[in-house]
């Protein structure tokens, strides 16, 4: 459960968002019930394996317009970093941000990725990953991002055995291990979420980051 404070501000934050994206998209979803529950309800859907993480720095990879970043920020109160290489959609979101005097806790990035993990090496604590890319690249974008113990929660819509394997499969060679597995239902009674968690256990065994997008257009084999 998140506080009463922290709900409304929730609120708020969601109310400047679908504002905004009157003049810029930000997000597909207009109408506020629709956006309360695949905005705010599926944010909150990785709460508990967030706040599981060790202490310390959360970052919301591909974060767009703050989900589920922002809500997550305000349920858990940690020092938050939104990073989104689209720069127009992360101005409005610190805008937003900063208009509710959050400003000090949750901060912007549009750098990509890979050149935050150059600048912020084992720096985070905990990341999350909504609808962002397949798991094997979540892992190798996360590992040189995250302290040893701290823990990567992705969202999935839909997440085939292959895809599980895929990570599986190079786990190992990322320092990364799976902790836990779990699936949902939202309350529109249609929506399924898939929330998978894996922790920083070591050092990859090879050097990273790789170069913008190889993580994507060329996905880690394991090694023979």
């Amino acid at each position: 459960m998140t506080s009463p404070v922290a709900q409304e501000l929730t609120g708020q934050y969601l109310d400047l968002i679908l504002e905004a994206n009157k003049t810029t998209n930000l997000t597909r979803i207009t109408s506020r019930d629709e956006a309360l529950v695949l905005h705010i309800e599926d944010s909150l859907v990785g709460l508990e394996e967030v706040s599981e993480a060790p202490e310390g720095l959360y970052g919301d990879l591909g974060s767009g317009g703050g989900f589920p970043g922002v809500p997550l920020a305000l349920a858990t109160g940690r020092e938050t970093v939104l990073v989104d290489s689209v720069k127009k959609k992360m101005a409005i979101v610190q805008q937003a941000v900063n208009q509710l005097g959050l400003g000090r806790q949750i901060t912007t990035c549009s750098d990509r990725i890979e050149d935050l993990a150059l600048d912020r090496p084992g720096s985070f604590s905990v990341l999350t990953a909504r609808a962002l890319s397949r798991l094997v690249a979540l892992l190798e974008l996360s590992s040189p991002l995250l302290v040893k113990g701290g823990r990567l929660v992705c969202y999935k819509a839909q997440l085939s055995d292959e895809e599980m394997q895929e990570a599986l499969s190079v786990e190992d060679l990322l320092g990364m291990r799976l902790v836990s597995q779990r699936e949902t239902m939202l309350s529109d009674g249609e929506t399924r979420r898939t929330i998978v968690v894996f922790e920083k256990v070591g050092k990859a065994k090879l050097k990273l980051p790789r170069r913008i997008g190889a993580a994507q257009k060329t996905p880690l084999k394991p090694r023979s």
